[in-house]
């Protein structure tokens, strides 16, 4: 059973209006992730940037399709070499950039988009357990191709659980609790703005 995502219950539903809305809300999207990379919140053991909080909010929010294209707009103008990215920076960006460290998560990413965007479509975005749950499944799809890329990068002898995944899990509790809230709490208000 397939239902409406959230950016499908808002505004236009057909024709011109429809395809205006959808290119606004892609060229939103790629401005709130290149933003939400740059937004570092002190945490320990390491700064929380709202990157991922942004990935897993416009997948759901989206849905699969006008997700993945959102994610493979931002990943594009990322690689042409623009400050978009969490960690690039005048030395490093681009391509460099996204084949470093970072490229296995960012593959993640569109795995996360594409899985949020199919459970929102069926409903899994309208309560808070459900969408908890779909959140880690996305989480899940981000570690484990940024922690095989970094292996490979790296070497499996190094300490690539370190590196890559606990330093960062308590930061990702937070961002995925909010996102949680925040969805469902959205349809709320679109249905009592239509009631």
């Amino acid at each position: 059973m397939t239902t409406n995502v959230l950016a499908e219950a808002i505004g236009p539903r057909e024709g011109t209006a429809l395809r205006v809305k959808q290119v606004a809300l892609v060229a939103l999207g790629i401005v709130a992730l290149a933003i939400a990379a740059k937004i570092k919140v002190p945490m320990w053991p390491v700064p929380i940037t709202m990157g991922t909080f942004a990935v897993l909010t416009i997948g759901t929010a989206y849905g699969a399709r006008l997700g993945l294209i959102t994610m493979l707009g931002y990943l594009l103008i990322g690689a042409l070499g623009f400050d978009v990215f969490a960690g690039s920076s005048a030395e490093k960006f681009g391509l460099t950039y996204m084949l470093g460290g970072t490229g296995g998560y960012l593959v993640g990413y569109l795995l996360a988009t594409v899985l949020l965007g199919a459970l929102a479509a069926r409903g899994w975005d309208r309560s808070v357990g459900k969408l908890a749950l779909a959140l880690v499944l996305a989480n899940v799809l981000i570690y484990v191709p940024g922690l095989l890329w970094l292996g490979q990068l790296y070497g499996w002898d190094k300490p690539i659980l370190e590196w890559g995944l606990t330093p960062f899990l308590v930061g990702d509790v937070i961002k995925l609790v909010l996102a949680a809230l925040l969805i469902p709490a959205l349809w709320k208000l679109v249905g009592d703005a239509r009631s």
